[in-house]
């Protein structure tokens, strides 16, 4: 049986590892699943009721993508992501940590601007800003890291591009008013050069 990936094609979180499958050269299926769907049956396979989810060639499942990018990373070794060892693998999982959480502030700014469950006068736009203040600090902290190196870990691209590529995908698909290419291009640069590759231009996040 062949690996099963539950995911959304809008999630970047589930892109992230698409993406990280297609580098690697993995063979998988891709299950769509709409978490937000009355029919979902999402939680049997993760209690989180959150994607993405990775059903292993045995039936058993881990989730969340920084556990299953590791997982695969290390399933091949086939275009190597994240260095073994030492402090060049901290600092490629702490560049995946703040794309992560970058996203994880702007997505709560989303629900919190579109959930349906709540009035126009029940959204607080305190909380929003409070979130898009994470979105800014990481987007400049970010470029900053990247600086003029061609990836976040020199010369050659690894995790942290593939993570910041995906954030910066979905913050263009769902907050084109936020200008991070024209403050940063740096960041404009690293992710021109990402969609070059058929890892990512065929998994543009899609409604």
């Amino acid at each position: 049986m062949k690996m099963k990936l539950i995911g959304s094609t809008t999630s970047p979180y589930v892109r992230k590892v698409r993406v990280v499958m297609a580098e690697k050269r993995l063979d998988y299926t891709f299950v769509p699943e709409n978490v937000w769907a009355s029919d979902s049956n999402i939680a049997a396979i993760n209690p989180l009721g959150k994607v993405p989810c990775l059903v292993m060639e045995g039936g058993d499942t881990i989730f969340d993508s920084r556990v299953i990018v590791e997982y695969l990373d290390a399933l091949s070794p086939v275009g190597k992501l994240i260095p073994s060892t030492g402090r060049e693998r901290a600092e490629i999982k702490t560049w995946e940590a703040l794309a992560d959480g970058m996203l994880d502030a702007a997505i709560l700014v989303r629900l919190e601007n579109t959930f349906v469950g709540r009035s126009q006068s029940q959204r607080s736009p305190a909380w929003i800003e409070r979130q898009m203040g994470k979105v800014n600090a990481s987007l400049y902290t970010l470029a900053k890291g990247l600086g003029e190196k061609p990836y976040y870990g020199g010369i050659h691209s690894g995790l942290a591009d593939i993570a910041v590529g995906c954030a910066l995908g979905w913050l263009a698909f769902r907050f084109p008013e936020l200008d991070w290419r024209g403050q940063y291009p740096h960041l404009a640069r690293l992710h021109d050069k990402l969609m070059q590759r058929p890892s990512f231009a065929e998994t543009q996040p899609i409604d």
